[in-house]
């Protein structure tokens, strides 16, 4: 028996109402590449989803892995529009920091929470807010109920949502393991880096860990790290020892260069 014509906007309004109960939805969403194709490839729709909640972890519980989690995620606000919220329970985000990863602190608004309670709060209200580009949070401990609440903020106003995990005991760090309604959950280890051929600092090089993506593949990246720009590149090793960026390696002036090596 098929529905009469006044009903059909009312059954239709039913499904929409159901289907974000059961967390999906028809609008196709935005994404943020990265601009690697080994990355983006494994993601769905070539990119980080935007409108969504994403985690990221340090690979270890010490400053360095810490660090470079923050520093991941300062480079993926970097590359969006607008102004970033960070919250925070301690103030200890270094700003020149976010800046070698693109994020100038002009476009950054730091609020410092009492509590993990409040920062969850401040965290679904920014995301709500819908004038953010991103909304960073420093969070211990993430439920499935407190992520739902903010997943759903963020498909409301279509930012951004990127949670650090970091944790002040070890007891804490298994919260990690469990499920949450997160698109994507990240996890970043420091390497060592490679030694240039000129005297000089060396890049980080970083092993990316995509430890989850919601209708995607996870995969292990060895990447360095964001560069003034909030780009990383994808690294690969070389017979000399040398390890460049894909996208460089494979330039008409280095393989003119190689050339010229093998005639000599």
């Amino acid at each position: 028996m098929s529905a009469s014509p006044d009903m059909k906007p009312v059954l239709e309004t039913l499904r929409a109402a159901i289907s974000r109960l059961e967390g999906h939805t028809n609008r196709r969403r935005s994404v943020l590449p990265f601009g690697v194709r080994e990355i983006d490839s494994r993601l769905p729709g070539g990119g980080l989803a935007l409108g969504a909640l994403h985690e990221v972890a340090g690979g270890g519980n010490d400053a360095l892995h810490g660090a470079a989690a923050g520093q991941f995620v300062a480079g993926i606000a970097a590359r969006t529009r607008g102004k970033v919220l960070w919250i925070v329970t301690r103030q200890d985000v270094f700003g020149p920091a976010l800046k070698q990863a693109g994020l100038s602190g002009r476009r950054v608004i730091y609020v410092e929470a009492a509590s993990e309670a409040d920062v969850l709060a401040c965290f679904e209200e920014g995301l709500r807010h819908g004038g953010l580009g991103a909304v960073v949070a420093d969070v211990a401990r993430l439920s499935m109920t407190a992520s739902r609440r903010l997943q759903l903020a963020a498909e409301t106003s279509g930012a951004l949502g990127l949670a650090i995990r970091r944790w002040r005991r070890q007891t804490e760090a298994a919260d990690f393991g469990q499920p949450t309604a997160s698109a994507t959950r990240w996890r970043v280890s420091v390497l060592p880096s490679v030694g240039l051929p000129v005297p000089g600092v060396d890049r980080p090089r970083w092993l990316l860990e995509l430890i989850r993506a919601r209708a995607g593949e996870c995969a292990d990246f060895e990447v360095e790290a964001c560069d003034a720009k909030g780009r990383l590149a994808y690294s690969r090793g070389l017979a000399s020892g040398l390890a460049l960026p894909a996208a460089l390696a494979n330039r008409p002036d280095q393989e003119a260069a190689g050339a010229r090596r093998a005639r000599a």
